[in-house]
């Protein structure tokens, strides 16, 4: 196991501890607590978590609060997993080797126990557990808000269910991807600039760093889609292709988009060197994120 291997699984583990003290805390005989949690901890590999601690080390910030902020984060993340896989969505029954969340409970269920991970994330950032000045709170509540709502991660998901089965053009699969997987990677970078309390200008570089980050994993998720074994993956491959996807692979072939992808990891990793030797494990990250297979 390599050294980056053994961070990313400490994260990992940290931010579900994290998550599991969170949920302690909410003993009550909500029947929904049941269903948060399975699609919550499904064995994901938290790697958004690690995105914001491995930009947060380049700035010397405190390790408690960036796997706090990892948490929120991730909370987000399986809401929106447990809502695309619905049958109203993607329609998938498996998410990594489990059963989806509305086939294990019931669709209803697995709208509002994902309705109850989105508000948690707020929870999460607004509580006390978070040592930060209310305004810094704040900035990180507007701009999470912005990036998971309408013009972001909704936004995005929208177009990736109406731009099915239509010749969608290059530019538009991309500004698609960006919002649907983009927005919650560029929170992830950006976050630290809010902590830092650094202007627009330098927020904005690092907000940009994210989405690339994140357009390399939606992009990286379509190359598994084509070629991946659903045994590694834990859920039905090729679906794309058959549900019509506008993904770039069903526009210009595996090949090509490959291409673009190690492209856009060179450019991404061209952007985070500039932080210096500290931004090591962050572009370990990006490489990472191009050589999975699930």
């Amino acid at each position: 196991m390599s050294d980056f291997t053994k961070k990313l699984n400490a994260n990992a583990k940290n931010t579900e501890k994290f998550l599991k003290y969170f949920f302690s805390k909410h003993q009550s005989n909500s029947n929904l607590i049941k269903p948060m949690k399975y699609g919550l901890f499904s064995g994901g590999k938290r790697l958004r978590s690690s995105i914001i601690v491995n930009t947060g080390k380049i700035f010397n910030l405190d390790y408690k609060k960036l796997i706090i902020i990892g948490a929120a984060v991730e909370c987000i993340h399986s809401y929106s997993l447990m809502h695309d896989d619905l049958p109203t969505m993607d329609n998938d029954d498996f998410r990594r080797g489990k059963l989806s969340t509305h086939k294990k409970f019931n669709e209803s269920t697995a709208i509002l126990a994902g309705n109850s991970l989105l508000t948690l994330a707020y929870e999460i950032l607004s509580s006390k557990k978070l040592k930060l000045n209310d305004k810094i709170k704040s900035d990180l509540i507007q701009s999470l808000s912005v990036c998971v709502g309408h013009s972001g991660l909704a936004g995005g998901q929208y177009f990736d269910l109406a731009f099915e089965n239509k010749k969608i053009s290059k530019k538009k699969i991309i500004n698609m991807q960006i919002k649907k997987t983009g927005e919650l990677f560029g929170f992830c970078c950006e976050s630290i600039a809010i902590i830092k309390k650094h202007n627009y200008k330098r927020r904005n570089l690092l907000k940009k760093i994210g989405l690339n980050i994140g357009l390399l994993f939606q992009i990286v998720d379509d190359l598994i889609d084509y070629k991946g074994d659903s045994k590694i993956v834990g859920k039905l491959t090729k679906k794309d292709f058959i549900m019509g996807k506008a993904t770039l692979v069903n526009l210009i072939g595996y090949n090509k988009t490959l291409s673009f992808a190690k492209n856009l990891k060179n450019k991404i990793n061209h952007d985070v060197k500039k932080y210096g030797r500290k931004s090591d494990d962050l572009s370990k990250s990006v490489d990472f994120i191009l050589k999975r297979k699930f």
